[in-house]
């Protein structure tokens, strides 16, 4: 395990401004990832292979994207034991997110509320770190899986948002394992109005034709991965799953594998923190709370796209028992972020080796 626990650390980096404390992490991650101070953080990757959309991912545990936005810790989140790690929201334009302050802790849930706004330094920024990575030459027989989240810059009118889609995708499809259509933020105006009927069936109808002419272009089929919200009725999660089966199963009614979904993103829900200082902070709610929301989604997902459909599970994973509960929910892969920012690394390897037992 790593030579320098994190709970040590955690006291000051809590003692921080959330946002601050992140940019600092990530900086000094970012500063050593090639150096032999990996060492103060790595830890060993268990091995439990598990094959999804024609992808081998070394373990089923990975990172939920928005941790590096920018796409500058890939090794050094590699060195922590992930499966597969996903980097952005990228959007073709840089931009600053919304106002700061954005991001706050709520500790007595094992929380977080952000509305940073998909805050980036652009497609050409991210590339570039992308390029950098050399973790798939470190990486052996079976090394992690780099999954890119795209997205739409504020200032692209809403009707148009299918051209920033586009565009990022042109730019990330050769760099990636799979890429992620993020569909679901609640801190990007009208973002997931994309998620009714008609606008997700026109956006992945574009996705999917791109992608198509891409393959051929490079050579490569990668998957792509729709991410929803938590917020969502019975109903109108039918309406996605029936969106979803009509862009990626074949004729015969089964899965094609080149099209899955990430359930889910963050909630606008404050039920679970009522009364807590911050809980009425405008933004998405992560961590504890999220969880059942979440495996609620997941489990209607499943019943609704049948065995074979590619599902990744995330939110609320704070313990090993939090990250079997989306496995048994009907997730395939589990991802987490603010289990990370409240538990440390060693949450990466008991999750990832709770979910290899499954299988002993």
């Amino acid at each position: 395990m790593s030579l320098f626990p994190y709970g040590a650390a955690r006291p000051f980096l809590f003692g921080l401004d959330p946002e601050v404390a992140h940019e600092l992490t990530l900086g000094t991650i970012a500063r050593v990832q090639h150096s032999p101070l990996t060492c103060l953080y790595s830890q060993p990757r268990v091995s439990d292979p598990f094959t999804l959309a024609g992808l081998q991912f070394p373990n089923r545990v990975g990172l939920a994207a928005g941790l590096d936005k920018n796409a500058r810790c890939i090794d050094g989140l590699a060195a922590m034991g992930f499966g597969f790690v996903e980097v952005g929201t990228v959007t073709p334009r840089g931009q600053p997110g919304n106002p700061k302050p954005r991001m706050f802790r709520l500790p007595e849930r094992q929380a977080l509320i952000n509305r940073l706004g998909f805050n980036n330094d652009g497609l050409d920024a991210f590339l570039a770190n992308v390029q950098r990575a050399r973790f798939r030459r470190d990486g052996g027989a079976t090394p992690m899986r780099l999954g890119l989240n795209i997205g739409k810059n504020a200032s692209t009118p809403i009707e148009r948002a299918t051209e920033d889609y586009l565009t990022c995708l042109d730019g990330v499809y050769p760099h990636a394992d799979y890429v992620t259509v993020n569909i679901s933020s609640p801190n990007t105006q009208n973002l997931r109005s994309l998620q009714s009927d008609a606008a997700l069936d026109a956006l992945l109808g574009a996705v999917m034709e791109r992608r198509e002419q891409l393959a051929q272009r490079h050579q490569r089929r990668i998957p792509v991965f729709v991410k929803i919200a938590p917020d969502l009725d019975e109903a109108q999660i039918g309406v996605i799953a029936e969106t979803l089966r009509r862009h990626g199963c074949r004729a015969d009614g089964q899965a094609s594998g080149e099209l899955g979904v990430i359930a889910t993103n963050t909630t606008l829900s404050r039920e679970a923190v009522k009364g807590l200082r911050h809980a009425e902070e405008a933004g998405g709610l992560s961590g504890a709370p999220v969880l059942e929301a979440s495996n609620r989604v997941i489990r209607a997902l499943r019943t609704a796209l049948g065995a074979s459909f590619p599902i990744i599970g995330v939110g609320g994973v704070l313990s090993a028992r939090d990250a079997l509960s989306k496995i048994e929910a009907g997730a395939d892969l589990v991802q987490i972020y603010t289990g990370l920012i409240y538990q440390g690394p060693a949450l990466v390897y008991e999750s990832a080796q709770a979910i290899a037992a499954l299988r002993r």
